[in-house]
């Protein structure tokens, strides 16, 4: 009887516990503004750290270039022009020695030319004359005709992990996220690998990793903002045992929240200009200790 009882109140205690753990808190995000982004960044995709330095880049229909911004004031230090075709930008993250920029945006589902990039990095100089290409496709993908913002095969969040790259989707029909895999060891066109979904209730817009941590982005159509933060349950596996969700506010309010990247020091996120019948809101770069 005592262990029964032992297991029941064990069994009552997990369940609460995984309760709270998915419970949405409300975070408002706004009085961790930190400043108004340069113009130059009103369409910014995407935030990553190499070597303490900040980067970001702007998604299709930009120039083709990478920033490197101050955390502390939202400045443009460097701008780096890459000699590639900039058709969707919508991500970039490092490896200790490597860039990868992620063409992969799909709002229509229309793409059959999805691809990866990686530049070499040499004494913190990106090495913009010797790149590789990883193109990729989803098997699960059969119909590729126009479903504008209503596809599950668009993607803007990406890691680089484990000698993999992992990709993580903006389901915009289905409201999830599809972990998918892809192996930076194969430059023919290769299939993207599935390993895990979970419902996020949000579309995904951007990723980090920082200590066993997964930290994904994004808004729903309504325009609330979250944040949603993962355990990794096992090596490069996260949708198990998720953390917290967090309800951010309205992009009427933040701007359009596309950048994520996290340290030591704590969350920074970044939004490209938000158009609405309010007027816009420009473009922010925000800190949370």
């Amino acid at each position: 009887m005592f262990f029964l009882k032992k297991n029941l109140l064990f069994f009552i205690l997990f369940s609460f516990s995984t309760f709270w753990a998915q419970e949405e808190v409300h975070f408002p995000l706004k009085k961790y503004k930190v400043s108004v982004l340069s113009d130059s960044l009103n369409e910014n995709s995407g935030l990553s750290f190499f070597q303490n330095n900040l980067y970001t880049l702007n998604d299709g229909g930009n120039p083709s270039e990478i920033y490197q911004i101050d955390p502390s004031t939202g400045k443009i230090k460097q701008t780096i022009k890459i000699p590639l075709q900039n058709k969707d930008w919508e991500a970039l993250d490092f490896s200790d020695q490597d860039l990868f920029i992620g063409d992969f945006g799909n709002n229509t589902g229309t793409r059959k030319d999805l691809k990866i990039y990686k530049l070499p990095i040499h004494n913190q100089t990106i090495a913009v004359d010797s790149v590789q290409t990883y193109s990729y496709y989803y098997p699960e993908q059969k119909d590729f005709s126009p479903k504008n913002l209503n596809t599950d095969y668009d993607a803007e969040a990406m890691i680089f992990l484990n000698g993999k790259l992992h990709i993580f989707t903006k389901e915009w029909a289905s409201k999830s996220c599809t972990h998918y895999l892809i192996d930076s060891t194969i430059t023919i066109l290769q299939p993207a690998v599935k390993l895990e979904q979970y419902h996020t209730g949000f579309v995904v817009t951007d990723a980090a990793y920082f200590r066993s941590k997964l930290y994904l982005l994004g808004y729903t159509k309504t325009t609330g903002a979250y944040l949603m933060i993962f355990r990794e349950s096992e090596a490069g596996m996260f949708f198990k045992d998720p953390i917290k969700k967090l309800y951010l506010g309205s992009t009427f309010g933040l701007s359009q929240l596309e950048g994520l990247a996290v340290n030591e020091n704590g969350i920074y996120l970044s939004g490209e200009a938000f158009h609405s019948p309010l007027g816009i809101k420009k473009q922010r770069l925000f800190f949370i200790p």
